[in-house]
């Protein structure tokens, strides 16, 4: 009920309005799901753009040894404003966007559960975000201290920007929450009749489930930056050892928080690449029931594995092989996920539009990030690997193909339903293998110079590193310049092109949108009834 009454007062209100005020307040007042979910995309791309162009930075000054370009203080900036733009304000939002758009379609409803605290959720990001890039231009700096913000550091050797920095991080919380809370109301309350949860779209299951963790773990990151904020100003001594705090406690905190965020920014794209890959193998879902539980358990096991990221603290022996043998445990669940990914494509009719290129490399990329990231869960190994290269290329193998391949593959595979019209197909393909190429030729050798020893968040190396380094940068930049062609790919399509059809994945037998299971009966088996 609220939703019909929401949009038609938010209607009357722009009665009032005339030309160009009348566009423009149109995106400030509605609440209508859909210009929302558009807001989400645009704003995630422009901090994208933004959080890309900082890591452009990154990799020209790493591009050979020595300090040629930026100052090593300025470096620190950009590394941590790098980590917390992409995380912030491109993946979550990106994903936030995708659930607007998509899930009160997928599950038959009118609009999203509460239309006008969807519309404040967005609207306090772009504030957020331009105070959090703000701090760069303040006295001292912005936040220097890693995406992490470990304390000491970013409380008793901070610049005075930290205390904006912390209030964005609070802004970005509160949509977070408000948004997952909408998104959980939507599909627990507003389904159609005779869709049980057990016929829901993968895409609104992991989206449920990771509505729960955000709602689950923002405090903690409120707790972290608030007692942060005390040490700063109030003279508590939360981390500071000298006033009977502990550091160590900040790590935990953080990484109680900062685990299950990890897991925040995937279980989307697992929605997103089990809706894809059935559509363009022309088979439904294998074992849609052993995926919504995978789910599941992925996201209760994301709660008791974050001291993996503390193993050389100086935990107790009994901690370290509690926190080895439960990452390891992560594996299972994810595993089950990726053979239920190659059995539906197995001996399927498959063809490989843009969607489905995004998400078989998805697949493949994904599983060399879970790899590493199960040799990183062995401690005795991690206390070789830690604050090395080799983890840059272990999450960025997880993040790059995982979160942002999908995003890319939701894209192109929804445009058509977004825009009514169909893209470039030709320049798509273009799009993914130049970011394929690219993405694989700065994060691969990572993982070499991180073995090797090179230490991350650092301007300067050894000269041994060169080669690798030199390949890496190249590979960055042509990465990040391809993006800019994806832009142009969907402004494109926006703006007009071939008229997409209702069904505009030719012979995916009405799996486009969503995928139903179990499968109808009469589509791939033999009923029971015919001899």
């Amino acid at each position: 009920m609220t939703s019909v009454t929401d949009t038609a007062s938010s209607h009357d209100h722009d009665e009032h309005l005339h030309g160009p005020a009348k566009g423009l307040m149109r995106w400030v007042l509605t609440t209508s799901h859909k210009d929302i979910g558009t807001m989400y995309l645009w704003f995630s791309f422009i901090m994208f753009l933004t959080g890309g162009a900082m890591a452009m930075i990154i990799r020209a000054e790493l591009f050979q040894p020595g300090l040629q370009i930026v100052e090593p203080a300025f470096f620190n900036q950009m590394t941590t404003m790098h980590g917390l733009i992409m995380v912030f304000g491109a993946v979550m939002p990106a994903f936030v966007g995708l659930a607007n758009w998509m899930i009160p379609m997928m599950i038959g409803a009118p609009d999203m559960a509460m239309p006008r605290m969807n519309n404040w959720s967005f609207w306090i990001l772009p504030f957020a975000a331009v105070m959090l890039i703000s701090t760069l231009f303040m006295e001292g700096g912005g936040p220097n201290f890693g995406w992490t913000f470990y304390a000491p550091l970013s409380t008793d050797y901070s610049p005075p920007s930290t205390t904006f920095f912390i209030f964005a991080i609070h802004m970005l919380g509160v949509s977070s929450i408000m948004g997952a809370i909408n998104i959980i109301a939507t599909i627990l309350n507003l389904r159609a009749p005779g869709m049980t949860m057990m016929k829901m779209p993968m895409f609104v299951w992991t989206w449920l489930i990771t509505a729960y963790l955000l709602i689950a773990v923002m405090p903690v990151l409120a707790g972290a930056v608030t007692m942060m904020l005390m040490d700063i100003h109030f003279g508590t001594s939360f981390f500071n050892a000298g006033g009977g705090g502990d550091p160590v406690l900040f790590q935990h905190i953080f990484w109680f928080f900062g685990h299950p965020e990890v897991y925040i920014m995937i279980l989307p794209s697992f929605g997103i690449v089990s809706a894809i890959i059935p559509a363009f193998a022309r088979k439904p879902l294998f074992g849609y029931t052993s995926m919504v539980y995978a789910t599941a358990s992925i996201a209760f096991l994301s709660f008791i594995v974050w001291a993996h990221h503390m193993f050389t603290v100086g935990i107790p022996l009994i901690g370290e092989l509690f926190f080895m043998y439960a990452t390891m445990l992560i594996a299972v669940p994810t595993g089950v996920k990726i053979f239920n990914w190659v059995t539906t494509m197995f001996r399927g009719s498959m063809t490989f539009e843009t969607p489905m290129l995004f998400s078989t490399a998805f697949v493949v990329l994904f599983t060399i990030g879970g790899f590493s990231g199960l040799m990183l869960s062995i401690a005795p190994a991690d206390f070789q690997y830690h604050d090395t290269y080799f983890v840059v290329a272990h999450f960025h193998y997880v993040l790059v193909p995982g979160a942002i391949f999908a995003i890319f593959a939701a894209c192109y595979y929804w445009l058509p339903k977004w825009t009514g019209h169909m893209y470039d197909e030709t320049l798509a393909k273009v799009h993914f293998w130049m970011s394929f190429i690219g993405m694989n030729l700065t994060f691969f050798p990572m993982h070499f110079v991180g073995l090797a020893g090179m230490p991350r968040r650092i301007p300067d190396y050894a000269l041994q590193f060169a080669n690798f380094n030199e390949i890496s940068s190249i590979g960055g930049f042509m990465f990040g310049t391809t993006q800019l062609l994806f832009l142009f790919i969907v402004i494109k399509c926006i703006r007009g092109g071939a008229k997409a059809e209702a069904k505009p994945w030719e012979g995916a037998e009405g799996l486009e949108w969503s995928v139903p299971s179990p499968a109808p009966y009469h589509t791939f088996t033999t009923p029971p009834d015919v001899k």
